[in-house]
């Protein structure tokens, strides 16, 4: 029988900070992932056996966290034509419901009774969530959240969704357990609802960098470093506020065709100046950073590292042992460059967006 994994608020940790030592135990949804996935691993049910990955620090400023990940580039399944960014859900095309069995660790649910016992036959459907192994993994414990894959839901962000992808940054005790999203357009390889959950052991700058307040009220703010998008940041008591307003953000792309990409991560609160060390070591919130970007469909990928959810927010799976070894900070901010929106765009864009937030 799947394991369920049924959880409440009480389970967020709260005490995490960003340095190696004193690092709190592994949660039990950490001890559920890391579990799972060494054992679908040790029983070859990926397409490539792992590893240690080859990593480095590319020097300068913005600390990008490079690692070698040829098989990735070789192995994984061939991503499905994406025409649209609305682009309704194709049963015949490959789907979350097509998969082995075997590749699923566990489902997750928030307890709905609020600590009552509740039968599993009345917990609501859509706060079900199956978790499952990708099979052509970026780095440990690469994971799918897929909400009740049987909704036949297309890749588009829904308010469970986001509360489900960030709860489980909460719900980690690691601070280098991250949530991702793909839009279509935006490197999505499969239109059926899903976001990405992996382990990254090493600082990424999103999760300190400066931002400017937008909507302080909101706790929505542009951020100021490269790459510029926008960036929500919640504490355990706000999620379903945070959830919501990430959606209408979302929303109001899908509604633009506009291709984005989220990335959910343990981070420190938002400041506009630098903060102490101590201060930069807190890691009680999660940051979620959302970058709006030139949609591609049918584009001709990248030879190093494709641009999506992992890359923005400074972590690049390199393809080719050439690529990883000799290129510079200043490639990497040219190749992305090329699919972020030129600067009059985004601030037109940001305009309406908090148009848009203030009045609905």
């Amino acid at each position: 029988m799947l394991p369920q994994f049924v959880y409440s608020t009480e389970e967020f940790v709260t005490d995490v900070l960003q340095k190696r030592e004193n690092r709190p135990p592994p949660s039990k949804l950490d001890s559920l992932i890391r579990d799972g996935w060494t054992d679908r691993m040790d029983r070859g049910l990926f397409r490539y056996l792992l590893g240690d990955l080859k990593t480095r620090v590319l020097p300068g400023s913005n600390g990008y966290v490079a690692q070698l990940n040829v098989q990735r580039g070789i192995e994984r399944r061939k991503p499905q034509e994406i025409l649209s960014i609305q682009q309704e859900f194709n049963p015949s095309q490959f789907n979350f419901n097509k998969i082995n069995a075997e590749e699923i660790m566990f489902e997750m649910m928030k307890d709905a009774g609020g600590g009552r016992d509740v039968r599993d036959d009345q917990l609501p459907q859509t706060c079900r969530t199956v978790v499952l192994i990708n099979v052509s993994p970026l780095e440990f414990g690469h994971c799918l959240l897929v909400p009740d894959p049987s909704l036949c839901l297309p890749q588009i962000l829904t308010k469970a969704a986001v509360q489900v992808g960030i709860e489980s940054v909460l719900l980690s005790s690691s601070p280098g357990f991250r949530v991702g999203f793909n839009s279509l357009g935006a490197f999505a390889s499969v239109n059926h609802l899903h976001l990405h959950g992996y382990y990254l052991d090493h600082e990424l700058k999103i999760e300190s960098s400066l931002v400017k307040p937008l909507i302080p009220e909101k706790n929505f703010f542009r951020i100021q470093d490269f790459p510029v998008g926008f960036l929500l940041y919640t504490e355990s008591e706000e999620v379903e506020m945070a959830a919501r307003t990430i959606c209408k953000v979302t929303d109001f792309f899908v509604g633009e065709n506009i291709a984005h990409n989220l990335f959910l991560t343990r981070g420190c609160p938002p400041s506009g100046q630098m903060q102490t060390a101590k201060e930069s070591c807190l890691r009680k919130g999660v940051r979620i950073a959302i970058w709006p970007r030139t949609s591609c469909f049918g584009a001709k990928e990248e030879s190093a590292f494709n641009v999506a959810l992992c890359e923005l927010a400074g972590h690049l799976p390199f393809k080719n042992k050439k690529d990883f070894e000799c290129t510079t900070e200043r490639e990497v901010i040219s190749i992305v460059q090329k699919y972020l929106l030129p600067d009059d765009e985004f601030h037109k864009l940001e305009e309406q967006l908090v148009k848009h937030l203030l009045t609905h």
